[in-house]
């Protein structure tokens, strides 16, 4: 089946059956102290772990039918604080990453990064501006040791992140320090609308950061309806469809705690365990990532829910 042409959904970071049963997981890491104590030998040992268990995890997700999944940002702990290449274990590592991103890559599967809220490429802070230039270049790096193209196909999403200065002003700051950025980063990056009112719309993405170095907006959903700016939901979709250019359109889906989990929730920001409406896709073929804490078991509920079918 042509995946371009078909409605896909992952979920993030989690897969809760493989903890559970296996103890498999791609996130080990530690506190700054236990670096501090066991330092990059450590950090070795437990990114070997977890590019081991990424292996595992994208084995199941193609059992499974399902062709996306987005990686943890903390499969290699600390890592702002030395150069991958530097990592004992680091042959080992490359040579898991290859054959991880092969197998998700023959079997049409998509890998996407979401680094952080620490990254702030618009801060009026040059120190937090270098850092979120090191740490993006990294998770660049990570994509390229795993063999993905260098599109938006191999997504590195990111939000604005602050308002310092003003939002016009933030935004092209954020375009500016875009340019500071690796090959491998510019590549892939993608801006992501925001679910405050006072950070940015599809819209203003649109306008102040897409217009001006052409990357791609993700598209979430929710975000949209806590913070819809002008535009209805379908309206700002398709004007983030537009964006991609010939990268298939990636998204965010989550539905509201508070609405349907916890009467007693005050934050309309805060996501649900699972899925509880059919996600309209206004006739686009979307890759969709579900942001739900029941990861797989969400997904797996919502397409038994509304009997879709994963390929």
């Amino acid at each position: 089946m042509d995946q371009t042409k078909t409605t896909n959904y992952g979920y993030c970071c989690i897969n809760t059956t493989l903890q559970k049963s296996e103890k498999i997981t791609t996130n080990r890491s530690m506190i700054k102290r236990t670096f501090a104590d066991r330092g990059i030998e450590y950090a070795s040992e437990l990114a070997l772990l977890n590019v081991k268990d990424l292996v595992k995890v994208i084995g199941w997700n193609n059992r499974q039918g399902i062709k996306l999944f987005r990686i943890s940002s903390d499969m290699f702990p600390w890592m702002s604080e030395y150069e991958l290449s530097d990592l004992p274990d680091y042959e080992k590592i490359v040579n898991i990453l290859r054959g991880a991103g092969k197998i998700a890559m023959d079997n049409g599967q998509r890998l996407t990064f979401h680094p952080g809220p620490f990254d702030v490429l618009a801060s009026l802070t040059q120190s937090v501006v270098d850092k979120s230039i090191k740490d993006l270049n990294k998770h660049g790096e990570i994509m390229d040791l795993l063999g993905l193209p260098r599109t938006p196909y191999a997504v590195i999403n990111i939000h604005v992140n602050t308002t310092q200065g003003g939002k016009e002003e933030a935004m092209q700051r954020f375009c500016d320090n875009f340019q500071l950025l690796d090959d491998s980063v510019k590549s892939r990056l993608v801006v992501e609308n925001d679910d405050k009112e006072s950070q940015y719309t599809t819209e203003d993405l649109f306008a102040g950061i897409h217009s001006k170095i052409g990357i791609p907006i993700t598209f979430d959903y929710h975000h949209h309806w806590c913070h819809p700016g002008d535009l209805t939901q379908e309206e700002a979709l398709k004007l983030a469809a537009t964006t991609w250019g010939d990268t298939k359109q990636l998204v965010h889906y989550s539905s509201c705690q508070m609405l349907h989990e916890n009467a007693e929730q005050t934050n309309k920001r805060a996501h649900a365990d699972y899925i509880y409406e059919f996600i309209d896709t206004y006739g686009l073929a979307l890759d969709v990532e579900l942001e739900t804490k029941a990861k797989e078991l969400a997904l797996q509920r919502y397409m038994k829910q509304y009997q879709l079918e994963l390929v």
